[in-house]
């Protein structure tokens, strides 16, 4: 039976280094889509690249936390500081979501906002994620199914990583994400059921949650050796400058998509390397 993995990166058009990356893995590498930041530094750069490279299947990155806003910090007081970026507060700003009617108003503006900056770009949506996952917050992702569809996207990042590989390659932080892994858990469940009935797709298995930041040669020989699941998606954070944060884009990332080894893993097992629209047209 054949495989399907879709190869994604986060952040693009977050800086010109990660936009250099995302093309590179594209072009030389194993990489078949991009999640693109549509206020970032980058972002008008990173849709002219894309332009440039029609293979590459584009989907909005949402950022609710930790990231720029597309508008002015005085339309969206309850959500960014005055300069106009959330902050890098998941928890605090998880349960604003949840019990301040005032920042859902505030959020639902952003998020509508997002996807119209994604749109005035020219580009195909082919997909939506969300900056730290904060996409599946039971009340980001209400807001987010009806904009996805109305923007035509194809499908939707649902978390679901492998734990017992992920500590079998690292078991570092072992308390931290086993936690981690309980509150996706519930998160998943919440979001499958408001997922539910719509013509989006999601996959079986997303890895990269847990190897965040590291995903080295070494992990991602592993899983693709193992995985068994009929359509999954690997994420990763690359970069051609230096390490911006622990759990973000990184050189190492890039080594690995673009890794002889990685490739011939690919073909190995007869994986088929595609996109949420190559999915969504069979």
């Amino acid at each position: 039976m054949v495989q399907q993995l879709i190869v994604n990166a986060d952040d693009f058009g977050r800086s010109s280094e990660i936009n250099a990356a995302v093309i590179l893995a594209h072009r030389e590498g194993i990489l078949t889509s991009a999640s693109l930041m549509v206020a970032g530094d980058a972002a008008e750069e990173a849709a002219a690249l894309a332009k440039q490279n029609p293979t590459l299947a584009v989907g909005l990155h949402v950022v609710a936390v930790d990231g720029p806003a597309v508008l002015p910090a005085s339309r969206i007081p309850f959500l960014v500081d005055d300069s106009g970026r959330f902050p890098d507060a998941p928890v605090r700003l998880g349960l604003r979501y949840f019990f301040r009617a005032a920042a859902r108003r505030q959020l639902a503006a952003e998020l509508a906002a997002q996807f119209e900056r994604f749109a005035a770009l020219g580009l195909s949506l082919s997909h939506v994620d969300g900056h730290q996952h904060m996409h599946m917050h039971p009340a980001v992702f209400k807001m987010l199914l009806p904009l996805a569809t109305r923007y035509g996207a194809r499908g939707i990042r649902i978390v679901r990583d492998d734990l017992r590989l992920a500590l079998e390659h690292d078991g570092s932080r072992r308390v931290a994400k086993i936690m981690s892994a309980a509150v996706f858990a519930l998160l998943r469940r919440s979001s499958r059921r408001r997922f539910s009935g719509t013509a989006l797709h999601s996959l079986c298995r997303t890895y990269g949650f847990f190897q965040t930041g590291q995903m080295d040669k070494s992990y991602v020989l592993s899983l693709l050796k193992t995985a068994r699941e009929p359509m999954a998606e690997i994420y990763f954070h690359p970069t051609t400058g230096p390490r911006l944060d622990r759990l973000g884009p990184n050189p190492v990332d890039l080594d690995t998509l673009l890794s002889p080894a990685v490739r011939e893993a690919v073909a190995a097992r007869d994986w088929e390397l595609c996109n949420y629209p190559q999915i969504a047209r069979q």
